[in-house]
């Protein structure tokens, strides 16, 4: 089982979909893209995964003349995934600013035992 703070680029690509979903249901996977500095190809591949998975929900707009339109919506157990995902996410996070911090702390003793 992972730790909480084990989370991978995977996860945190993850992660950045699904909050992106979820304020944006109706976004092309174009936009989707552009926004998260992902190939289309990398974006089709995390949403297939996350359908697989039952995470998200592809659903049509019904009023889209061409029918290519999707709304991507959080599943109930997307939510939950979602959720454990935002916890491992922040720890991982909060360490790293912790050691950032006593790094900065150490380049601060540094400059001054130089000057």
């Amino acid at each position: 089982m992972k730790e909480a703070s084990d989370s991978t680029p995977q996860d945190e690509t993850h992660l950045r979909l699904m909050r992106l979903l979820e304020v944006h249901p109706d976004i092309t996977q174009r936009e989707m893209a552009e926004r998260l500095g992902i190939s289309l190809g990398g974006i089709n591949y995390c949403l297939r995964a996350l359908v697989k998975k039952g995470w998200v929900k592809m659903d049509n707009f019904g009023r889209a003349p061409n029918k290519l339109r999707y709304a991507y919506l959080l599943t109930p157990a997307g939510v939950a995934y979602k959720s454990r995902l935002t916890g491992r996410f922040l720890k991982r996070k909060l360490a790293e600013y912790e050691a950032l911090k006593v790094d900065i702390e150490e380049l601060r003793r540094e400059m001054f035992e130089c000057e």
